[in-house]
C-alpha cells in the first residue's frame, strides 16, 4: 500500500468534509439524560456501521456502562442499513471535519489497514503489554499490522462445508471432521447425480468473490492472497496453480461442479443453490450461520451438516480459512485512549457473550457459553433441529485464521487481470500454463506501475 496514494485519497476527504460538514453525528446515543452516572463520567464516542437489529447494541452498551460506571459509550451509527460502504465514507468524513472520534469499528481488513496507514488509529500495544496477554492466543484471529497492534478483533465468521446430509446418507457419505482438497473433491464427485452438482463454487465474479481462485492457498497460515506481505506477487504459488488445477478438474473432467458459464449467464446465487438442492455442498462464510435451519425465504426441506474448510495435505494442522470479523480500534485523536481501549477489551472478551449475535474470535469463551451463543442462533431460524448441531460447533471450535496481509491500494486491479485470465482458462481459450504465464506478467506490471 503506498501512503502517498493513500494520503491522497483522505486529502480529497477532508476537503469533502469541509463542504459537506458533520456527518453520522446523528446516530443513536446510549447515555445522556438517562444516565444515572455521576458528573465524573467520561463520555467516549463508538462510530460504527453495525447497526442495532445486527448487533444488539442497547444491551451491549447498557451491560458494558454498569460494568464500568465512570465510562459512558455515545453510540454513532453510521448506516442503519449496515451499508459498510456508506459507513465507512461517513467516518472519514467525521474524521476531517474534526468531530470526536474514540472507538472506531471497521469491517475488513482494507478499511483497517487503509486508516491505519493513514494516521487516523492508534496503536494499542501498551496496552496490552499492560494487560500482559498475546493477541495470538488471547483471539482466533491476530491484527497485527506493522509489527504492531492497532486493533482487537469482535465477531468471528469463518468460511466453512455446508453439507446436505440427506444427499451424504444416500452416497454412504459421512460428514467429514477432518479432510483434504481432495477428499473434498472425492465427495464432490460421488455426491453428484442427474439431479444435482455436487459442489457450487459462487466466483470469481468480475474482481469480486475472489476466495474461490484461492481454494489452496488460504488453507495455510501465511501467503493467502495474489499478494504478499512483502508486496510481491503470489501468481507463481503452487498453490495458486493447484486452486486452478481443482476448477478445472472438478468442473470439466467430474463435472462435479456447477459450470461458471450457467453461474454467470442464469446469475445464480449460493443460497438457492443450495437450499434448493441443486447443489450438494457449498463453500460459504459463516455468516450463514443464522440461515442453517432456514428462513422464510429459503425453507429448509433436508438436513443440513458442517464440515471444516479443506487442508492440502493430510498431515497439515489444518483449521486455517478465510475469517472475516470487525476490527475495534482506538482513535488516533481521542483524547479518552485509555477508556476507548477499556471499552474494545471489554466489547471483545465479555462483551460478544451479552451479544449474543456471532461466534467471537475470544478464546476466553467456555464451552457453556460457546454452546449458548450457538443455540441462539439456531433458534432464529425456522427448523434449527435439521441443523447438525455437533458438526457445527465442531467446525467452528477449531477454526483459525491466516495471518492478515495488508491489502495494497490497488487490490481491485489485481483481483480484476486474476478473473479475466481465469475466465480464459474455463472457458478453454488457454491452458493453465499460460493463464499463469498471463496473470503474473499483468499483476507484475500493475506493481511496477504502483512502485
Amino acid at each position: 500500500m503506498k501512503k502517498k496514494i493513500l494520503s491522497t485519497i483522505f486529502a480529497s476527504t477532508i476537503l469533502l468534509g469541509g463542504l459537506a460538514g458533520c456527518s453520522g453525528g446523528s446516530g443513536e446515543s446510549t447515555s445522556g439524560a438517562e444516565s444515572n452516572k455521576n458528573e465524573e463520567a467520561v463520555t467516549i464516542k463508538f462510530h460504527t456501521h453495525g447497526n442495532e437489529a445486527s448487533y444488539n447494541w442497547k444491551k451491549t452498551i447498557a451491560a458494558f456502562e454498569e460494568k464500568y460506571p465512570k465510562i459512558d459509550v455515545d453510540l454513532v451509527i453510521l448506516s442503519e442499513k449496515g451499508d459498510t460502504q456508506e459507513a465507512t465514507q461517513k467516518l472519514d468524513l467525521a474524521a476531517a471535519s474534526g468531530e470526536q472520534l474514540d472507538v472506531l469499528m471497521f469491517s475488513d481488513p482494507a478499511s483497517y489497514a487503509q486508516r491505519v496507514e493513514l494516521g487516523m488509529v492508534a496503536p494499542i500495544d501498551e496496552f496490552i503489554k499492560e494487560e500482559g496477554y498475546t493477541v495470538s492466543e488471547e483471539y482466533k484471529v491476530d491484527t497485527k499490522l506493522n509489527d504492531g497492534y492497532y486493533a482487537l478483533p469482535g465477531k468471528f465468521n469463518p468460511w466453512y462445508v455446508l453439507l446436505n446430509k440427506n444427499h451424504l446418507d444416500e452416497a454412504g457419505l459421512e460428514v467429514p471432521t477432518d479432510w483434504t482438497w481432495d477428499e473434498f473433491m472425492e465427495y464432490a464427485k460421488k455426491l453428484t447425480t442427474d439431479k444435482h452438482y455436487g459442489t457450487y463454487f459462487h466466483g470469481p465474479q468480475g474482481d469480486s468473490w475472489m476466495e474461490y481462485l484461492k481454494l489452496a492457498l488460504a488453507s495455510e497460515e501465511d501467503n493467502v492472497d495474489f499478494i504478499k506481505a512483502d508486496g510481491t506477487s503470489n501468481i507463481d504459488s503452487p498453490l495458486f496453480r493447484k486452486t486452478l488445477e481443482m476448477r478445472v478438474k472438478m468442473e470439466k473432467e467430474d463435472k462435479s461442479s456447477t459450470p461458471y458459464t450457467d453461474i454467470m449467464s442464469q446469475k445464480l446465487h449460493y443460497r438457492n443453490q443450495f437450499f434448493g438442492q441443486d447443489a450438494s455442498t457449498i463453500l460459504i462464510g459463516s455468516w450463514m450461520n443464522t440461515e442453517l435451519g432456514g428462513t422464510d425465504q429459503f425453507p429448509l426441506n433436508f438436513n443440513v451438516a458442517v464440515a471444516p474448510y479443506p487442508k492440502n495435505e493430510a498431515g497439515a494442522e489444518g483449521g486455517y480459512t478465510p475469517v472475516t470479523t470487525d476490527f475495534m480500534s482506538v482513535a488516533a485523536n481521542s483524547e479518552h485512549k485509555k477508556e476507548a481501549y477499556t471499552f474494545i477489551r471489554w466489547y471483545t472478551t465479555e462483551g460478544q457473550i451479552v451479544q449474543g449475535k456471532n461466534i467471537p474470535s475470544w478464546n476466553g469463551v467456555s464451552d457453556e457459553d460457546f454452546g449458548s451463543i450457538i443455540d441462539g442462533i439456531l433458534a432464529g431460524t425456522a427448523t434449527p433441529e435439521k441443523v447438525d448441531r455437533e458438526s457445527l460447533v465442531n467446525v467452528l471450535r477449531n477454526a483459525k485464521s491466516s495471518k492478515i496481509i495488508p491489502p495494497v491500494s490497488y487490490q481491485s486491479e489485481i483481483n480484476k487481470v486474476v478473473g479475466e485470465e481465469y475466465e480464459k482458462l474455463i472457458f478453454g481459450e488457454q491452458d493453465i500454463d499460460a493463464t499463469i504465464k498471463a496473470a503474473q506478467e499483468r499483476v507484475q506490471e500493475i506493481i511496477d506501475n504502483n512502485q
